[in-house]
């Protein structure tokens, strides 16, 4: 095989999932010692700021929509079905007459839901990378190969969802630990500058602009309801501590309403964070596996707050890392005390080493899966039946 396109697509926290292992496709092809000689790469790309993350790592970048977002007013099924149509009919348009060889999709927002549907209907072979598989989205089940990171889960793929046994691999890791210690290895977090919506500043910006040194960081991700957000802002307020909120997936504007200490500042809703996680005396975040990846690999001290799922994938993570998962309540008691007692001291550092060590094994299986996959006759999808099943395991959290 002379040449393969393979289209990517994925929301900001997969993007740092797919880049580690397309660096390392292009590495290897470059050394021809893939079963191509090159590669294109095509992104599809779903919400604010990815654009700009996996944009150096593509030829060509085409947006299929943006996320609801934690904010808004809970559409109804038909118009949730408008806008997922309309989205598909953009990654419809994104893939069509490409000669796409490959689908590769990661993560458990409307970005595979679009795209598989997409691909599907254009019959195009997916590989799925899933991090979380407690809340999949129902279309993987057309997937022809979906990865677990470890190989507990994927007797639940199968029991659970009923997905085929031929359709599954374990990679036994999160590729995107390696992107986060690249990160910051490289020193990407000292940039200061404005792109695509993302503000990126040093620490020592954030210090001049917000006159703190030592600061508790709150990142509101999609584990947070905007029911919950007066209790959480209530909370975090009674440590009486310099804070930064990073609102993520709430507009900047709701969290200032509800914001009354002066001691608590808010920023805008994207912002690179990994250089203030690699300094915040403490983390509290509300989000899901990007958010625990990321704070395993950098060892911040870290609270997960308990999200609505009973079952959560960055749970089983938080739990390995020995991140405390508490409920507001349980936060604003902790927080209460927190400046007299500065209880940072009670709360270890996450264990970093073994996630990344796994993360370079699970890029690797990841590389030799995309290198070995038979386009012509990829293994056949779990279907109809599949698709019904982790249907109805996620109306339990509607």
């Amino acid at each position: 095989m002379k040449s393969i396109t393979i289209a990517i697509a994925c929301e900001l926290a997969p993007g740092k999932t797919l880049i580690p292992i397309i660096k390392r496709l292009k590495e290897l092809e470059k050394n021809g010692k893939l079963s191509w000689e090159k590669s294109k790469i095509i992104g599809l790309t779903h919400g604010s700021g990815v654009q700009e993350l996996i944009q150096p790592y593509c030829d060509e970048t085409y947006s299929i929509g943006e996320g609801r977002g934690g904010e808004k007013v809970k559409k109804n099924n038909i118009e949730l079905g408008f806008l997922i149509a309309k989205d598909s009919f953009k990654a419809l348009s994104a893939l069509r007459g490409k000669a796409i060889d490959l689908l590769i999709t990661c993560g458990n927002a409307g970005d595979v839901r679009k795209s598989i549907t997409a691909a599907k209907l254009l019959r195009i072979p997916v590989i799925h990378i899933e991090q979380d598989i407690y809340n999949p989205i129902e279309t993987i089940a057309y997937a022809n190969l979906i990865t677990t990171p470890e190989e507990k889960y994927k007797d639940f793929l199968k029991e659970i969802y009923s997905i085929a046994d031929r359709s599954i691999r374990n990679i036994q890791g999160y590729p995107m630990a390696s992107y986060v210690d690249d990160f910051i290895a490289n020193g990407n977090s000292i940039l200061k500058e404005k792109e695509e919506g993302i503000e990126k500043y040093a620490v020592s910006d954030f210090v001049e602009k917000y006159a703190v040194s030592d600061f508790i960081l709150v990142v509101l991700g999609g584990d947070l309801k905007a029911s919950n957000l007066k209790d959480l802002i209530i909370a975090i307020e009674k440590a009486d501590y310099p804070t930064l909120i990073a609102p993520y997936r709430f507009k900047k504007q709701l969290i200032e309403d509800l914001v009354t200490s002066p001691k608590v500042k808010v920023l805008n809703e994207f912002v690179d964070l990994l250089g203030l996680m690699k300094s915040a005396k403490l983390m509290i975040y509300g989000a899901g596996m990007g958010m625990t990846i990321e704070a395993g690999v950098l060892e911040v001290p870290s609270i997960k707050i308990a999200g609505f799922h009973d079952r959560q994938g960055s749970v089983d993570l938080a739990n390995e890392l020995n991140i405390p998962i508490l409920e507001i309540s349980q936060i604003a008691k902790f927080l209460s005390d927190f400046n007299n007692f500065n209880k940072t001291e009670d709360i270890s550092k996450p264990n970093g080493e073994k996630l990344l060590k796994n993360s370079q094994i699970a890029i690797e299986k990841v590389v030799e899966i995309i290198n070995n996959f038979d386009l012509k006759n990829p293994p056949k999808s779990s279907g109809f039946k599949s698709m019904k099943a982790i249907w109805n395991q996620r109306a339990k959290y509607r």
